[in-house]
């Protein structure tokens, strides 16, 4: 007679809810299916960068596949940090992600304080791509390879000069890491911003650059620049043709630019693994891949522990590059 009169409230219900009764589960404690709402993604560099390329193109293959709206936000300055710093304290509730970079590993090296705690205040959800520096010289340069500037720097210490996009970016410190493994001595020019730094190598005022992919790219189609290699460890699809900083002589180099999301810490792991099912499908798919084509990306998707481990290994690898250089922020 119990499970009779129990089967005839059953019609007084919808069959959803009849459903979760059945299993004894009331609708007022169901959880929603995340997301629910738009989610946001932080790129803490200004619009019409190599970053911001990047995160559009995943932002728009990431829409599709949570069903709601991914918006990106251009929060720059201060090195990244006011970007970073306003996911830190956004609600860990996954509709806020940062896009992790480079300077997301050494800012606590470089910078003397942090109003977060990079270690602490972020949960990883995965590291998107990898993509390499590129070690370039002027088209008519006498260096056509990376032996012939170590050579030329043991021959003349210190008259040698690199250019960067400012201190403490991925162009200083791959050249810093050149000088400290080939033990040679050259000369950092600093300036704002990576257009102009690039200007001066085409016009001979500075030796040579471990530009980005992205810069590089089209001085080098253009014929105005030379490459010389590539600063990963393994040769990029971008170009085939260059060698390695290991290759070329420069044992246990290593230097990589990269792409990871991270979300405020707390956020719940349905969430974080729902944001990396998607971004992992995105980025997997040939659509992503073509857009960026011509950003040397080495796609490397995983778990948010694979993004953790490599981000810690990249923080230990700069500290010691920073302090041994006595690099200091701008």
């Amino acid at each position: 007679m119990k499970n009779k009169k129990s089967g005839g409230l059953f019609k007084y219900f919808s069959p959803a809810i009849a459903l979760l009764l059945s299993m004894g589960i009331s609708p007022t404690n169901a959880q929603p299916t995340f997301p629910e709402k738009p989610v946001r993604i932080v790129v803490p560099f200004p619009p019409g960068g190599g970053t911001d390329l990047v995160v559009r193109a995943l932002a728009a293959g990431m829409a599709t596949e949570l069903g709601q709206s991914v918006i990106i936000e251009n929060k720059s300055g201060a090195g990244t940090v006011i970007g970073t710093d306003f996911v830190a304290k956004s609600p860990a509730d996954g509709y806020t992600l940062l896009v992790g970079t480079f300077a997301f590993a050494v800012n606590p090296s470089l910078l003397a304080k942090l109003p977060f705690d990079t270690n602490k205040a972020f949960a990883p959800v995965v590291l998107i791509s990898r993509s390499p520096n590129v070690l370039v010289v002027r088209a008519d340069s006498p260096y056509k390879s990376v032996q012939d500037v170590i050579r030329a720097a043991q021959a003349n210490p210190g008259k040698l000069t690199y250019a960067s996009q400012g201190n403490g970016t991925s162009a200083h410190l791959a050249a810093e890491l050149f000088n400290a493994l080939a033990k040679i001595n050259i000369t950092h020019i600093p300036y704002k911003g990576a257009s102009p730094a690039l200007t001066d190598i085409v016009g001979g005022q500075v030796d040579l650059m471990f530009a980005t992919s992205a810069g590089a790219t089209p001085l080098l189609e253009s014929g105005r620049l030379r490459a010389l290699a590539v600063t990963t460890p393994e040769r990029s699809t971008a170009f085939p043709a260059l060698p390695t900083m290991i290759e070329a002589g420069v044992p246990e180099y290593q230097a990589t630019s990269w792409y990871g999301l991270y979300a405020p810490a707390g956020t719940p792991s349905t969430a974080i693994a729902r944001l990396n099912a998607a971004a992992t499908k995105v980025s997997q798919a040939e659509a992503f891949k073509s857009r960026v084509s011509g950003e040397g990306l080495v796609i490397s998707t995983g778990t948010p522990k694979e993004l953790d481990d490599f981000m810690l290994g990249e923080q230990t690898r700069w500290a010691r590059v920073i302090q041994a250089a006595g690099i200091k922020a701008n």
